[in-house]
């Protein structure tokens, strides 16, 4: 499983300081068994991602989300404790929802072109289902007062997106490697962001097949002994 791959975090953000934030607290107490109070906040989760991919960040509104999900103001407060603790919580879902499709990609053991349709379809399932694309578009949105404690999200993605890049040449080293990772993900990230800026689905079918024939054909290449030309 990709989740017991070796790696260390590369990225920049894993060596911010993380601080404990001062949250928004919900007026709920936590009680074992509250399965209507569970669907309810999820309702408004979703109506809130909904809102977000459909209207854009702009349209979140106390009042829009309340009326999108069918509920009053006070029940959003009551479950979360303001606007921006429902963002942050569409974030932590959609942040949960990728790090368990990436976790969960079964690597098989064949050809190239094999591990690489693999990582690429995990990739792409992980970027473009609704929560993450608007989890995305959140933070993008508030990174000049994102909380501290996204940071540490934010580190700890960069962590299961590098290994994710990384098994892609399981072979392969130093900065050569890490290059492929971070070339694989820019592609991923540009076609998640064509699909943020406009309503209609996008099919990608065939960026996402080429993609595979570059990185197959690179990695191959190098298999045989290719060296591109020096210049």
């Amino acid at each position: 499983r990709l989740a017991n791959l070796a790696g260390t975090r590369t990225h920049a953000m894993t060596t911010l300081e993380v601080r404990q934030p001062r949250r928004t607290a919900p007026t709920r107490r936590a009680v074992k068994g509250q399965t209507r109070g569970d669907r309810t906040r999820q309702l408004i989760i979703d109506e809130t991602i909904r809102c977000v991919r459909e209207e854009g960040f702009a349209a979140i509104s106390a009042s829009h989300i309340a009326e999108r999900a069918g509920v009053t103001w006070g029940v959003i407060q009551y479950h979360f404790g303001g606007r921006n603790a429902v963002l942050m919580a569409v974030v932590d879902h959609g942040y949960d929802l990728l790090r368990d499709a990436i976790d969960d990609v079964e690597l098989p053991v064949g050809s190239t072109r094999e591990r690489v349709q693999a990582v690429v379809d995990a990739g792409w399932n992980a970027f473009s289902n609704p929560a993450s694309l608007a989890a995305f578009e959140i933070l993008v949105a508030t990174r000049a007062s994102r909380e501290p404690w996204l940071e540490e999200h934010l580190a700890d993605l960069a962590d299961q997106l590098a290994r994710l890049g990384r098994a892609l040449d399981p072979l392969g080293r130093g900065r050569r490697r890490q290059a492929i990772g971070n070339l694989f993900w820019a592609a991923l990230r540009g076609l998640a962001l064509a699909q943020m800026v406009v309503r209609e689905p996008l099919d990608f079918t065939h960026e996402r097949r080429a993609l595979v024939d570059l990185l197959t054909t690179h990695l191959e290449s190098r298999g045989r002994g290719d060296r591109p030309p020096r210049r």
